[in-house]
């Protein structure tokens, strides 16, 4: 066996040694080429080029490079989906609709200029070598997402336009080869409209239904992925049935699905993972197979038609860029983030280059096939995208970490850093619950102010108690893990909970407490006395009570209910983010059921932080049954009560935990006890914040308080 290894032969066609040398390819050329300030992307298209079958021929781009080249295409696009904030989507589609026009009517233009005058070929082969400029891949796409400025408008907007400049490109390519076959009727138009609306209607309506049901039926990790991935393919496949790129499927299926996979969830991690990992770099190795160096030394014709390919490509994406910043005022680093991802040519491109190559339109006088997209063509484009690439790549780069510099310079650390979450464990049923929740409502930047308790009652002698509550707190931390969060593990040895609870708040500054509540007995009159009498009156932490019915990324709407006052008190700007983070990750719709002056502020952060929200008037604790009943299925119910006698502090509150545990238990809901003047005022000063110790009447300190948070200039 030994021996056939060192006989192998070029190129490799040992799969072991094949995948080695792979993994070798991955995990090195990045790091090598980053040492020169080549980005690994770039790295790795360029490392698939040396040892591809046009460079030293080491491998072969054969089928298994083809087929997880291809899944890493399509996770490029389903990552663009998932990750995609669809607020700042929806708020920001008419700017999308106008850098889509531009980023595809000017290499339209110029692609069509450029084919017809200057390389003297046909009018109808000039259409389609300029749609070939006119679409793009969002190859540096996994590289700004990974330097933290995904969410940024200019990506939005240049993923947006993606889609519409792609389908447009796609649409002239189906066009073409039609007219070329002579198959362009009405028949023609009313099949390719009617498929692509059923196509859209089926992924953008249909698929959300399957994906929520199969989340709420199976929790298994492994299931949940293969099931994501699944509808990655059928998406795809169900684009190519209607006549679009697979691209196209993938991407939709991503926007489809954004809701129901939370940003900073489990499962999103190992979505992420996975195609960053694997499939993606396989498709940037099987990018750099395609290109030949001996393109360059060819003939003139070669070098002259890719010169203009490059520089009609290259131009005309930076003019849609450009007019896009100087129409929406955007910075020269959001410029160079737009055509950094806009510029490089991949996907869409090889399928037109390859199908105008494969299409005959005739013979020489020789016999030699005369093709729609001649061999210089098809030579040019590899060129083209070696060249796009490597521009995209350097701009979008340098475009990203401008923007995450400036970023990370307006971000306040202190208010990040004292973000502590404390989370009591004793019940391995209810860990993943928890760290879900808390997850989902931690800032972004927190990923280690995360604490795991367990507490040993020093009354009870049983010695089995510290080692189920250690494997506890190891199945919770392991759960942690899997979104890149550390929990730190911490046994605590008390003869009372409340006692064991408020010391480590107090020892270890906790900001916000995170509880569940077991479905199966709701809140027990014993519960209930340690809450109010003990650990609300002992801590000053935001406090959480947590009953899950449903995953949270299957959740549609939250109702959150405010109490009169709530802006007055002095936990305000902590409890709205949470609210806020909750539908930033989650997606989801938030219905605020409040006061006209709480509405006041929460509409001030909405219009410079949109969320999917809407508002309800409340001001009647007495009718709380009554919207409780109307909730729905998938609805979560967010309650802001107050500790007894402060300042949003309402009779019926007491009443609510016993409402909760006698006639809710099926429901979802959550319940929020925020930081109130008056509680161990000692402990308030650790927030620093001088805002907090003024007088309550200073209702702008509040607002200032809320508005820092939120990082409104």
């Amino acid at each position: 066996m030994l021996l056939n290894i060192f006989e192998t032969t070029l190129p490799i066609n040992n799969p072991v040694l094949a995948f080695l040398l792979i993994l070798v390819v991955i995990l090195f050329a990045p790091i090598l080429l980053n040492k020169i300030k080549i980005p690994h992307l770039l790295g790795l298209i360029i490392a698939g080029a040396i040892i591809g079958p046009k460079g030293i021929d080491l491998l072969e781009r054969d089928s298994s490079i083809v087929l997880s080249g291809t899944a890493g295409l399509l996770y490029i696009m389903f990552l663009a989906g998932l990750e995609i904030d669809l607020n700042d989507f929806k708020k920001n589609s008419q700017k999308s609709l106008v850098f889509g026009i531009y980023t595809f009517l000017i290499p339209m233009i110029i692609g069509t200029i450029s084919g017809y005058f200057i390389l003297e070929l046909p009018f109808l082969t000039s259409i389609l070598l300029a749609s070939m400029f006119a679409s793009h891949t969002l190859i540096a796409y996994p590289l700004v997402s990974k330097m933290g400025v995904a969410k940024n408008i200019a990506v939005n907007i240049t993923v947006g336009g993606t889609v519409i400049t792609d389908t447009l490109a796609l649409l002239v390519l189906a066009i073409v080869v039609g007219m070329t076959e002579g198959v362009v009727s009405s028949e023609f138009w009313i099949r390719l409209s009617s498929s692509i609306v059923v196509f859209g209607l089926i992924v953008l309506f249909v698929f959300p239904l399957i994906c929520r049901w199969f989340l709420k039926k199976f929790d298994d990790n492994v299931t949940q992925f293969i099931f994501v991935l699944l509808m990655m393919y059928i998406g795809a496949i169900l684009a190519e049935i209607a006549g679009l790129e697979p691209i196209i499927g993938a991407f939709l299926t991503g926007l489809a699905l954004n809701k129901l996979i939370p940003h900073t969830s489990a499962l999103m991690n190992r979505i992420e993972f996975v195609g960053n990992a694997i499939f993606i770099p396989f498709f940037l190795i099987g990018v750099g197979m395609l290109i030949d160096y001996r393109a360059f030394f060819k003939d003139l014709e070669t070098l002259k038609v890719a010169g203009v390919m490059i520089a009609a490509a290259s131009i005309s994406k930076f003019l849609a860029a450009w007019l896009t910043q100087k129409t929406f005022r955007f910075s020269t680093d959001q410029r160079k983030l737009i055509f950094g991802l806009s510029n490089a040519q991949a996907a869409a491109t090889l399928a037109a280059v390859l199908v105008g190559y494969n299409i005959i339109i005739g013979e020489t006088a020789s016999g030699e096939p005369i093709r729609l997209l001649s061999e210089n063509i098809l030579n040019g484009t590899i060129l083209m995208i070696l060249f796009t690439c490597t521009i995209a790549s350097f701009v979008a780069q340098k475009g990203a970490s401008n923007l995450a510099l400036a970023e990370s310079e307006n971000m306040d650390e202190q208010e990040d850093s004292i973000e502590k979450m404390l989370i009591p464990l004793n019940n391995s049923d209810l860990t993943d619950g928890l760290i879900e929740l808390g997850i989902l409502v931690k800032s972004k930047k927190n990923n280690r102010g995360f604490y795991g308790l367990g507490i040993v009652d020093t009354l009870d002698k049983n010695a089995d108690d510290e080692k189920k509550l250690k494997k506890v707190l190891s199945q919770a931390a392991i759960s942690a893990s899997a979104t890149d969060m550390v929990l730190h593990e911490l046994i605590r040895f008390d003869n009372s909970l409340v006692n064991g609870i408020t010391n480590v708040i107090k020892e270890h500054k906790i900001t916000d407490l995170l509880m569940a509540i077991d479905n199966n007995k709701g809140i027990s009159d014993a519960f209930e006395k340690r809450l109010s009498d003990g650990i609300l009156v002992k801590s000053n932490a935001t406090t959480l009570l947590f009953n899950s019915t449903q995953p949270l990324g299957t959740i549609k709407r939250h109702i959150v209910v405010v109490p009169k006052n709530a802006e007055k008190e002095l936990g305000f700007p902590f409890w709205i983010i949470k609210i806020w983070n909750i539908a930033k990750n989650s997606g989801c719709k938030v219905v605020f059921y409040t006061s006209s002056s709480s509405a006041k502020i929460i509409s001030e952060i909405q219009t410079k932080h949109p969320i999917d929200c809407s508002f309800e008037s409340f001001e009647d604790w007495n009718t709380i049954e009554n919207l409780l009943n109307e909730g729905k299925v998938d609805d979560n119910f967010v309650l802001i009560l107050s500790r007894k006698n402060k300042t949003s502090y309402h009779p019926e509150m007491s009443k609510i935990n016993k409402l909760l545990t006698n006639k809710f238990l099926s429901k979802s809901f959550m319940i929020i006890y925020p930081m109130q003047y008056g509680v161990l005022d000692d402990y308030q000063t650790d927030y620093k914040n001088p805002s907090f110790n003024e007088s309550i009447e200073k209702l702008d300190e509040i607002r200032k308080s809320v508005f820092k948070l939120f990082r409104i200039k």
